[in-house]
């Protein structure tokens, strides 16, 4: 199938060979009919891909400091590859689709197949989505028409915010397709509306609707005809659905207003707010999220939970509905705003005349009706010109997961190593195809069972999120595969178990986890040194985790496991690579809340070994971005061996240390992915011994365990 995407590299928009997208749990999956270009949204993405690098940085200053920090701990190659690998990502198009349920997912209940509907899916032949971000269409109502649904949504979320009753007079400022439907929106609350633009177009078609406008390219006055129109009083609210950088905007919303009135701003405007245009009146200001709520809520879109009707009346879902029975009674008018029609094969000739007097663009899809072509989970990719024959084909690569990890390390570091890039896989295809075509890849799919399924490849490759890794490295060596995972292995100690069993029933198990540090340069330059020192050692290492969110995946000990089992794994397993011995006892202890709960990433875990030795580890979320991340210090008979981010290595009364630097981080991926392969080439087991990731994920649950007082 083909879907739209943009580079924000180079600024390249294409229209691309992808597979067609798997479909999860609580998704549908659609062939799409009609597609709505989003002229603001849409036309800024494109615009930031064309800009220059320091263009790009002027547009994101917050992201600018980011980067310098980065410079500074992790230094400047290390940041430059970053960067661009952040930039060379492909950004999926579009967000107003409507089209036909081909399929549902398991625990769909209200879908199926053959239902017409709209959803925030990209323009592409076949989308999934969530269901929460799905609406059934009303017979009455055309695909076209329908995909102006979620755009309606954006617009109905704003008014309601804004919370108009029948007579009030309302201001919307900016008259683009969002502002074109908010007044029409606020015309059926019974409310009379005033619409401010620069295009004369635009007020024109605003005016057809019944709105008194201000053309702002003709001299009008906002202020004085919002003076009138209210009749002296000031209006009751504004709603912002403009662009543009400037605080212009903002200040005459609040000077319109009458004593208490509403501003709501769903538009993205310069907002340095003078308080005392708000503070004398007491006007209220609101930023309107999206299309409601449950937008951007993993639970919402990623589990399917809906709110209770009886609590939170208005969701996106029903937002979504809401529009579309206005859309059936006739009382939204989105024929007048269809500047053009295109098919969807022409996509990248209407992008190209986006602009001037266009407004609304519809991407018109064919019918999806025998075309089986849509339902290919996998396709073939054009070998590469400069492409080179792998060293050895004993690791036949299928990769699963298309992240930056994949992209900035494991894909090129395999690639290096001598592996060949049988296939890679993603839910959506979409950086599967996009990593596929840049490293040579020789088929691209959004199913792993594609990879499972494939009597040639010898060797998958894991880098999906925390939940799904046990299950696949069981998977694969069920299937007789071996099998390299980045870490974690498992997140509870029941996917721990079977993962045990399946190794414990292979008769030749391959099972490498990515534990690349223990590969550095600098730890190797420690390892030998520390191979002639018979007494205990004592290990601080110090890791200046950085804060993330309480939502985002990775805290979620049901998706994630939380930061300790899937990151603090790293340093617990380079303390025991160190010591060389077992970890024979383990303690752990949080930072605790007001409320009295553990903060999962303020922690401090101490192991004890075998032979005496002791490690500590320090994982705090609260540091200094400017800090380096990592500080490793080995104590041990009368010498102590320092190690900064692994940039540089400083023995203190350790002649034979003296002072180790590398020109930029060397975190030992690279040397992994050779040992891995190599290993594979002699016949060899794995790297590191499965006894050892066994002991170190133990000892990960255990201090959670400890932490959450299980």
């Amino acid at each position: 199938m083909k879907q739209l995407i943009q580079n924000l590299g180079n600024g390249e928009t294409l229209l691309t060979d992808i597979p067609t997208p798997s479909v999860g749990r609580n998704q549908v999956l659609i062939a799409s009919q009609s597609s709505l270009v989003s002229l603001g949204t849409e036309k800024m993405i494109i615009d930031f891909g064309k800009a220059s690098l320091l263009e790009k940085a002027r547009k994101q200053p917050d992201r600018v400091k980011d980067v310098l920090n980065k410079i500074k701990t992790d230094g400047l190659s290390a940041t430059l590859e970053a960067v661009r690998a952040k930039l060379d990502q492909p950004v999926p198009l579009g967000y107003c689709n409507a089209g036909v349920v081909l399929a549902v997912g398991n625990d769909v209940r209200a879908f199926r197949p053959g239902d017409r509907v709209v959803s925030n899916g990209p323009h592409a032949e076949v989308v999934s989505v969530s269901e929460n971000l799905c609406a059934k269409i009303p017979d009455s109502v055309s695909f076209d028409h329908a995909a102006f649904a979620v755009l309606g949504a954006v617009a109905m979320q704003g008014v309601r915010l804004s919370e108009p009753t029948l007579g009030e007079t309302f201001v919307v400022t900016g008259l683009g397709l969002i502002g074109l439907i908010a007044v029409q929106l606020l015309r059926a609350n019974g409310c009379r509306v005033m619409g401010i633009d620069f295009d004369p177009a635009k007020c024109e078609i605003a005016r057809q609707f019944g709105v008194h406008t201000v053309c702002l390219a003709t001299g009008g006055d906002p202020i004085a005809e919002a003076d009138m129109f209210s009749r002296g009083r000031g209006v009751d609210g504004v709603l912002i659905t403009a662009s543009t950088k400037s605080d212009e905007v903002i200040h005459q919303a609040a000077v319109m207003c009458r004593k208490r009135g509403r501003v709501v701003l769903t538009g993205v405007i310069g907002l340095n707010i003078k308080r005392e245009d708000f503070y004398k009146k007491e006007i209220s200001f609101q930023v309107s999220c999206a299309y409601g709520p449950g937008r951007y809520e993993e639970a919402y879109e990623d589990r399917g939970l809906d709110y209770p009707i009886g609590f939170v009346r208005w969701t996106a879902q029903r937002n979504f509905e809401a529009y579309l029975d206005l859309s059936a009674d006739g009382k939204i008018d989105t024929e007048t705003l269809i500047s053009k029609r295109a098919p969807f094969a022409d996509a990248i000739a209407a992008y190209a005349s986006l602009g001037g007097k266009t407004l609304g663009v519809v991407l018109q899809y064919p019918e999806a009706t025998d075309r089986p072509e849509l339902m290919n989970r996998s396709v073939g990719v054009p070998a590469l010109a400069t492409a080179v024959a792998p060293k050895s084909a004993n690791v036949v690569a299928g990769v699963l997961g298309a992240g930056n990890f994949s992209g900035l390390i494991l894909v090129p570091s395999l690639k290096a190593a001598g592996g060949r890039l049988h296939t890679i896989v993603s839910n959506t295809g979409i950086t599967a195809a996009h990593l596929a075509k840049k490293h040579g890849f020789e088929r691209v799919a959004s199913s792993a069972d594609e990879v499972f399924s494939s009597p040639e490849i010898t060797t998958v490759f894991v880098t999906t999120r925390h939940d799904s890794h046990a299950a696949y490295v069981a998977r694969s060596v069920r299937a007789g595969k071996r099998v390299f995972v980045e870490k974690p292995l498992a997140i509870s100690r029941e996917e721990l178990e079977d993962v045990k069993l399946a190794v414990a029933e292979s008769p030749s198990p391959f099972v490498m986890l990515g534990f690349n540090r223990r590969f550095s340069p600098h730890i190797q330059k420690l390892k030998g040194l520390l191979a002639s020192e018979n007494r205990p050692k004592s290990i601080v290492y110090t890791v200046n985790a950085g804060m993330i969110p309480s939502d985002h995946w990775t805290q979620n000990p049901l998706v994630g496991g939380g930061r300790i089992i899937g990151e603090g794994c790293h340093f617990i397993d380079l303390v025991r690579y160190l010591v060389g011995h077992p970890i024979v006892e383990v303690a752990a202890t949080s930072a605790k809340d007001s409320t009295g709960q553990a903060i999962e990433d303020e922690v401090t875990i101490t192991l004890r070994f075998a032979d005496g030795s002791t490690g500590t580890v320090l994982y705090f979320a609260s540091g200094a971005k400017t800090f380096p991340k990592e500080r490793l210090e080995v104590f041990v008979n009368g010498k102590v061996a320092q190690m900064d981010n692994f940039r540089v290595t400083t023995g203190f009364n350790w002649p034979a240390l003296g002072t180790f630097k590398t020109r930029g981080q060397e975190k030992g991926h690279r040397e992994e992915f050779v040992a891995t392969v190599e290993a594979i080439q002699a016949g060899k087991p794995a790297p590191i011994p499965f006894s050892e990731i066994i002991e170190v994920t133990e000892a990960c649950f255990t201090a959670v365990e400890q932490i959450r007082g299980i």
